[in-house]
């Protein structure tokens, strides 16, 4: 899933939400760090239609990477860092 040209802008999704105040723009009243960046800013970032980043945020919320905030209309996108550290020792133990 990571291996692939697509892989590689999940890969940079989760790479800019470690410090999603330098990678996107103010969200308004949302915190980025906590709330999360909404797909918008995420399409922006990659160049891509937003059903395209839509697609690469559910697949990365669907496998436990990212978490998802509503607020007002718009669902915000941070990483799970609990998840993610999980992740990273299966691949180190030889998954």
């Amino acid at each position: 899933m990571l291996r692939t040209p697509a892989g590689r802008r999940r890969l940079d999704i989760l790479e800019w939400l470690k410090d999603p105040v330098t990678h996107f723009p103010d969200q308004g009243q949302a915190d980025p760090v906590e709330d999360g960046v909404t797909a918008d800013a995420v399409a922006a970032k990659l160049g891509l239609p937003l059903e395209a980043a839509e697609t690469h945020l559910e697949l990365l919320v669907n496998i436990g990477l990212l978490r998802t905030k509503r607020i007002g209309r718009s669902v915000h996108y941070r990483r799970d860092e609990m998840r993610i550290a999980e992740v990273a020792r299966m691949f180190e133990k030889g998954w």
